[in-house]
């Protein structure tokens, strides 16, 4: 398939490189040159506005930070739309509220094409050992165009239901216990440390006990090596959590655990650290209470 993958970041990337593998034909979209330049390498194309994307596409992956940049890099001034071939299919990887899903879905209808509301999970090493986890749903000709890119890219496909907002609705729970886990490792890390305990040794304590979680055992590493290069940001934790928020407030739903992490990541935004990587959120802890994070080489 001729497939375009827009935002070569930590996802977009692995997802764009399997997909080499498979033996489609990939155009990618990246505003860093780096990561134009990796693609390239790696024996795709790549372009850095979407309006530039070759014609003629059967499928385009999108892999940006929210709904507005979802809208613009299809639709906007400089947006692909107009580059996809007639009934070709538009897998929206974006984490979006479930209503923006639905919206960009009506609009890509509109104009005879298909969407698969496709948001993901596995992080960076998922993505590039093509093993991510897709929460999708969407018509029944969606899935069936989008089968040749899934299967490149992910080793988990849950097909949710034929309507778009139901994949967005899922991934919006996982954020939600995504981020308050990513808080609470940061926060149980710190207290250990203020305490005294020797940081690597109490994460592989707590590694092997009942207190771990798929969070804490991934993140955890980044803050013992002083890595806060960002493979999933602060500040997407901001959003993530943000949209969260803003769907139990309308549903009349309480989330006091989502609201505490979701100040934390403000806090830590606040405080300069929102490009750094997420578990980075205990720059929080560090600056209230003086505590001495382990340093990189």
């Amino acid at each position: 398939m001729r497939v375009g993958v827009i935002g070569l970041g930590s996802m977009g990337m692995g997802a764009a490189l399997n997909l080499l593998k498979a033996g489609h034909e990939v155009a990618g979209c990246e505003l860093r040159e780096a990561g134009r330049e990796e693609l390239i390498a790696g024996g795709g194309t790549a372009v850095s506005v979407a309006s530039a994307l070759p014609e003629g596409l059967e499928a385009l992956i999108v892999f940006v930070v929210n709904a507005a940049q979802a809208n613009d890099v299809l639709f906007g001034e400089s947006g692909c739309v107009s580059r996809l071939a007639p009934g070709a299919v538009v897998l929206c990887c974006t984490t979006v509220a479930p209503e923006a899903a639905r919206a960009l879905d009506k609009q890509l209808t509109e104009r005879q094409l298909l969407m698969l509301d496709a948001p993901v999970s596995g992080g960076a090493v998922g993505a590039r050992a093509g093993t991510m986890t897709v929460m999708a749903s969407g018509s029944q000709a969606a899935f069936a165009k989008s089968e040749p890119v899934l299967s490149a890219m992910a080793s988990k496909v849950w097909r949710l239901g034929d309507e778009a907002g139901i994949g967005s609705t899922v991934k919006m729970v996982n954020q939600l216990l995504a981020g308050v886990h990513i808080a609470t490792a940061a926060e149980a890390m710190a207290l250990g440390i203020r305490a005294g305990a020797d940081p690597q040794t109490l994460f592989d304590v707590i590694s092997t006990s009942a207190g771990s979680s798929w969070m804490f055992q991934n993140r955890v590493p980044h803050i013992l090596a002083g890595d806060d290069t960002p493979l999933s940001s602060v500040n997407i934790f901001v959003k993530d959590l943000g949209i969260v928020l803003d769907q139990a407030r309308a549903l009349t739903f309480p989330l006091p655990m989502a609201s505490a992490a979701h100040q934390l990541f403000l806090a830590a935004a606040a405080a300069g650290h929102g490009g750094r990587d997420d578990a980075f959120v205990i720059r929080f802890w560090e600056q209230l209470a003086g505590i001495a994070l382990p340093k990189g080489d």
